[in-house]
């Protein structure tokens, strides 16, 4: 096996945009090893401060929205425009062996194979909101290596998209016509992080339901979200065709006035620093949580409980202070 590049070799080589050392770093980002999550974390801070000048970008949408051919249609769109584009595309894992499902880079070909982008799929390891464990930290290595826009595609609808919200500055929403009462099955939070709605396959056959579903998204965000003249961003609907393109510019200046006026007002750097700090604390939740199940005190004990929580022996509050205590005691 090929000995690992310094730390200094893995700096310089992301700084100049190699994305062969780029690839490198995201899978010591992504790995389990402790070698490797150590070499990360220094590669990580050697880099840190030559990132955050990207706009991020969250997209989110139900299976079957679209989403992939429309992250390709938008990224090469951006690469014409003299973007350099990232796509982390977070595919589902698999419950029995962890990989993904989805076919990687062979849903983006005509973009993974543009010099000016790079996307790399990880399989989502069941993160809250479809999102890969390790999103953030590839997010950081790709702005540090010249890409100034990041896609961060989601697995869709299904658990807490505030995950996606809390990593990007911009969180685009995908919807798709033709499924009848458009709003019906459509969380109400979800409505509320969005800070854009783009109806899409606004084309051929599809067009008219798109349209209708254009002003019935329409009417439901001002009737949940209604516009105030002190409020700093009203969400807005778009009508978009992967197939065309159309739509897919107006979603662009969307972005860019957003971000413009997050810049102005401070707001945009003042988010950044709370999801930051919000990071942080998820991690040490995490990494919390990975000392207390491998200690072999709570193990010769959790099985037990976990037993009698079952068949109502004891009440969950019981077991779970219990465990606690246990742990505690054994790491004064």
């Amino acid at each position: 096996m090929a000995a690992l590049p310094s730390i200094k070799q893995f700096k310089e080589g992301i700084l100049a945009g190699n994305r062969t050392l780029l690839a490198r770093a995201i899978t010591l980002v992504e790995s389990k090893k402790k070698e490797h999550q150590l070499l990360a974390n220094e590669v990580l801070n050697a880099v840190l401060p030559h990132s955050g000048k990207a706009v991020r970008i969250g997209i989110s949408g139900t299976p079957g929205v679209g989403k992939s051919s429309f992250i390709e249609s938008f990224g090469k769109m951006l690469v014409q425009n003299k973007h350099r584009v990232a796509v982390l595309a977070v595919d589902p894992s698999s419950q029995l062996t962890g990989g993904s499902i989805l076919g990687d880079k062979t849903r983006m070909v005509e973009l993974a194979a543009m010099e000016e982008a790079f996307v790399r799929p990880s399989p989502s390891e069941g993160g809250l909101g479809g999102v890969a464990r390790k999103t953030r930290e590839t997010m950081f290595l790709c702005e540090a290596a010249g890409y100034d826009v990041i896609l961060v595609e989601t697995v869709g609808i299904g658990q807490s998209e505030s995950t996606v919200r809390d990593m990007v500055d911009f969180f685009l929403l995908l919807m798709q016509p033709g499924g009848g009462d458009e709003l019906q099955g459509i969380k109400r939070g979800v409505l509320e992080l969005a800070d854009a709605l783009a109806i899409t396959k606004c084309d051929g056959s599809l067009e008219d339901s798109a349209r209708q579903a254009y002003n019935e998204y329409k009417m439901g965000m001002h009737i949940l979200r209604p516009g105030k003249e002190d409020e700093a961003w009203v969400p807005e609907v778009y009508l978009v065709s992967s197939h065309s393109g159309k739509g897919l510019g107006e979603v662009w200046e969307c972005i860019n006035r957003y971000t413009k006026k997050s810049h102005a007002s401070g707001s945009l750097s003042e988010q950044r620093q709370k999801q930051n700090i919000a990071w942080m604390w998820n991690l040490i939740d995490e990494r919390l949580m990975q000392g207390f199940l491998a200690s072999a005190e709570v193990q010769g004990q959790l099985a037990t409980l976990e037993e009698d929580v079952r068949n109502n022996k004891v009440s969950a509050n019981y077991a779970s202070e219990q465990l606690v205590n246990i742990f505690s005691q054994n790491n004064k």
